[in-house]
């Protein structure tokens, strides 16, 4: 079906969405991440985190049948900046500017500061979806924007993406899978599927801790009280700071999370003699086909050799192996986590041009870029540190 079958409403925020449609909706969807929870993108508007104030203006597409149930929607921003998305398009605003053609504002579909992969374009069927796609593209047109990117999306969003003559680009993410068919029993059984130099290494990072005098405590759920919160936040905001950067995120905007979504949400906090000094803060989710973890947030108030490894890999992945968790995601960029174990794996986004001679160059370009992807996965899996037939 074409979108001339639905009722199509464009919202000004997220919260003029049904909670219960839009989360129902997402239950449907192949990788139903936390992230695209109504809660936690509410957050983000009603802290002030992504709202049109800081460049996140919301245009929340969705599409409605004859009866008023919801066929599909999507989280579309309208964007002033680059800022928070982790899919680098600065060189293409760039040559835009230079040659007298505005870059912004521009759109993503995208949950803002979060390059998890995941559905994005939320559909009953293939149908719906494709005509999801139409109906943002006519906005895109109808507003005159220069440009359309959907971010790290699954690959049913990027098939419907591409079926609209959407262009698809690649970049590298790092993930650890538990083992399969038999999951690591422990810490030292995921410790001996790996090369002897890479064993040795970790071990001697995290006897650098415990030599430190430095033990961690895991808070999980309804568990982390909001003063463990509040000292999360002072080291988050701490790391931010020191590179120069107020933080994306506000206070405001995690106690939103505390409150509407607790399941979701596993604390370390690293203390020495009693007294915290440092926190990590990983996503969980069991409501997919996979229990899956994601690193998400770190800082410190001191500096200990190899906490961040200790903090933000080592205990989430000692972890995820006692809960029975299938894949913890790294995020984005960092190869120091292949020497950690978390393997490179493509992630994906769709973009559109407006302007056809951008848009020829884009593709040009993109399709260089994508060999150059590949052979730097290739050269990765070369390094890869698991020993062979682990």
């Amino acid at each position: 079906m074409s979108k001339s079958n639905y009722v199509i409403r464009v919202l000004d925020s997220p919260l003029q969405v049904d909670a219960d449609a839009w989360n129902g909706l997402l239950a449907q969807q192949a990788q139903p991440i936390p992230f695209m929870r109504h809660e936690y993108l509410a957050a983000l508007h009603r802290s002030g985190s992504a709202c049109p104030a800081t460049g996140w203006t919301p245009r929340f597409v969705t599409l409605w049948d004859a009866a008023g149930i919801l066929q599909a929607a999507c989280p579309l921003y309208l964007k002033s900046h680059s800022r928070g998305e982790y899919v680098f398009d600065w060189a293409w605003a760039d040559a835009h500017l230079r040659h007298g053609i505005a870059y912004y504002p521009k759109a993503v579909v995208a949950v803002p500061f979060t390059p998890v992969p995941g559905s994005r374009l939320l559909a009953r069927d293939a149908a719906s979806r494709s005509a999801l796609v139409e109906a943002v593209l006519d906005l895109c047109r109808d507003k005159e924007l220069s440009s359309l990117h959907l971010l790290f999306g699954h690959p049913q969003d990027l098939q419907a993406c591409q079926q609209a003559g959407l262009m698809q680009r690649h970049t590298v993410q790092f993930h650890w899978e538990n083992r399969k068919p038999e999951p690591y029993r422990d810490f030292d059984d995921f410790l001996s599927a790996l090369s002897q130099e890479k064993r040795k290494k970790i071990r001697q990072e995290r006897r650098k801790v415990l030599a430190a005098g430095v033990t961690l405590r895991e808070l999980r759920g309804a568990d982390i009280r909001p003063r463990d919160w509040d000292f999360f936040y002072r080291c988050y905001e701490r790391t931010y700071l020191e590179h120069g950067n107020p933080p994306y995120l506000s206070r405001a905007f995690f106690a939103g999370i505390a409150d509407t979504q607790p399941q979701h949400w596993l604390l370390f906090i690293a203390e020495r003699q009693g007294t915290p000094i440092a926190s990590s803060l990983i996503a969980i989710s069991d409501e997919g086909p996979e229990k899956v973890a994601w690193g998400r947030y770190w800082g410190a108030l001191e500096r200990i050799d190899c906490l961040h490894f200790e903090a933000c890999y080592y205990s989430p992945l000692q972890w995820c192996m006692a809960h029975g968790y299938q894949r913890f995601e790294g995020g984005a960029q960092g190869e120091h986590k292949l020497a950690r174990a978390l393997l490179p794996v493509r992630t994906s986004s769709a973009h559109w041009l407006s302007h056809p001679e951008f848009a020829l160059a884009i593709e040009r370009f993109l399709e260089r870029e994508a060999q150059g992807i590949s052979e730097y996965v290739d050269e990765l899996e070369r390094h890869a540190p698991l020993r062979q037939g682990s």
